[in-house]
């Protein structure tokens, strides 16, 4: 049989109010403290902190606090990724960032999803859905990137847009929802 927290990591629903997720979340909360704290560190001491928690992080990434997760160690940073300040990740399944990919201030990245049947959200269960970011993509200032979506390499996403859909390598998509742009 499957722990709660195994069934959120594979997508399944999970009763967050387990006390395994609820230390994690707990654990989390401390180490965002810290990193959120740490202000004056170099680049190499903000580097160590992040490796503490995130699943992976490449060489040069570089998260600017205030920064805001469910657990960290969900997230992978390619090398030279960037999250400006105010990113909110849910991570509550895999969340993936490419090499060099570009993540504008207030950024939200929601991996955490919700059941449709109101019966079964009453009985307080979640699931999530990965996210994907590819190599060299931007994402513009405000932009909401819901769960399950993955952003091709070099894509662009316009400030202020909520993808609730794939978007294609190279491509530009902007609005609410966001569109592919021709």
């Amino acid at each position: 049989m499957q722990s709660e927290k195994e069934k959120m990591l594979g997508g399944a629903l999970y009763d967050p109010a387990a006390p395994e997720i609820v230390a994690d979340q707990a654990a989390t909360k401390r180490w965002l403290v810290r990193y959120n704290g740490a202000l004056a560190a170099s680049p190499d001491e903000r580097r160590a902190l992040l490796a503490e928690r995130l699943a992976h992080v490449g060489r040069g990434a570089v998260i600017r606090p205030p920064f805001h997760c469910d657990y960290g160690f969900n997230i992978s940073l390619g090398d030279g990724a960037f999250l400006n300040f105010n990113c909110v990740v849910l991570d509550v399944c895999a969340v993936t960032i490419g090499a060099r990919a570009q993540i504008g201030p207030a950024v939200q990245i929601m991996a955490a999803d919700h059941p449709r049947d109101a019966a079964t959200r009453r009985a307080g269960l979640e699931f999530g859905r990965p996210i994907a970011i590819g190599a060299d993509a931007w994402i513009g200032a405000g932009a909401i990137i819901l769960p399950g979506v993955t952003i091709g390499d070099g894509a662009v996403i316009g400030a202020g847009s909520v993808v609730t859909r794939n978007v294609p390598e190279g491509a530009t998509a902007m609005g609410n929802p966001a569109r592919v742009r021709g």
